[in-house]
């Protein structure tokens, strides 16, 4: 009898430790669209860590990006989040207008990795110039609940404009404003994106295009987490000049309900395969060690402060 019940108890022992080790054998990476930077990047690291962590599996999911990304961080339904640092403010501080209903209390950041560059490109044919010139014209902002879309409203209110001010404004992921700007139904779309997003790589081998200076006075009237940044010329066909604009930097976000030991895997793989991230996307030539650890506004998960420790980045 007592073997009986010592066996029961066993078994349920074992029964109530198995969603918490099937929870951290399988990681869950969240993206952006699929023609933009943190999708390749994205399915790069889930390759990563399904060759290199033992008994894990990886699956890689497309998403509307940065504010749908943290709010699945939230419900548990990811482990590994790309997202912009505004939306990541935001998100901790519980911005209702940036799409966050309460304060996100369970995010915790692996590492900074790449800047996003504000890339406002217009087709040649509207006029379109500078971003004065937006006023009564089409403009795609962006994905809703993205990133983007965020940024957009933060640019065009330090150029002294709002929604209100454009001939039509229409919410859509990199790939689709790509196409009704070849079709000559959208004359600009702004994109929050690693330098060398494909969608503008593929609207300029097809179209003329302009891409759209945003000026340091308009920069330093966001502020932080907004810097003034280059586009370099001839990073698209036919831009023959560089061209200033923002930029804010990425992260890559964990949850609070990820072991200590697997964030501190996702993070020393993250920052030991850079090579294999630059061969995914160019924006991955950006990621540097050096800089993971700072910026953040939310707190690092302890086990990305004991990479960061190891590495003496942080004391």
């Amino acid at each position: 009898m007592k073997r009986t019940i010592f066996g029961a108890a066993a078994a349920l022992a074992l029964a109530a430790s198995a969603p918490c080790a099937q929870a951290q054998s399988f990681i869950n990476v969240l993206t952006g669209g699929t023609s933009g930077v943190y999708y390749p990047l994205g399915v790069a690291i889930g390759k990563i860590y399904g060759d290199k962590i033992p008994n894990v599996k990886t699956q890689v999911q497309a998403t509307k990006a940065s504010v749908e990304n943290l709010i699945l961080l939230q419900q548990g339904r990811g482990e590994l989040a790309f997202t912009l640092g505004d939306s990541l403010k935001a998100a901790w501080d519980g911005e209702e207008e940036a799409g966050f209903k309460t304060k996100l209390d369970k995010l915790r950041t692996i590492g900074a990795i790449y800047p996003n560059y504000i890339q406002i490109v217009a087709t040649t044919e509207s006029g379109i110039k500078t971003l004065a010139d937006l006023k009564g014209k089409s403009l795609s902002v962006g994905a809703p609940k993205s990133g983007t879309e965020l940024n957009s409203r933060a640019i065009l209110a330090a150029a002294g404009m709002s929604y209100k001010d454009l001939g039509k404004v229409e919410y859509l992921p990199f790939a689709e404003s790509v196409d009704l700007m070849k079709n000559r139904q959208l004359n600009a779309t702004l994109q929050s994106a690693g330098l060398g997003v494909a969608s503008l790589k593929d609207l300029s081998t097809s179209s003329p295009i302009t891409v759209v200076s945003v000026p340091k006075e308009t920069v330093d009237k966001i502020g932080p987490p907004f810097v003034s940044a280059i586009i370099p010329a001839n990073t698209y066909t036919g831009q023959d000049k560089d061209v200033p604009t923002a930029a804010v930097i990425n992260y890559l976000v964990t949850s609070s309900a990820v072991s200590d030991d697997l964030a501190y895997q996702m993070t020393k793989l993250i920052y030991e395969s850079l090579p294999e991230l630059q061969n995914a996307h160019a924006a991955g030539k950006e990621i540097k060690l050096e800089t993971a650890a700072t910026g953040s506004p939310v707190p690092l998960h302890p086990g990305a402060i004991r990479y960061y420790k190891e590495k003496e980045l942080i004391k």
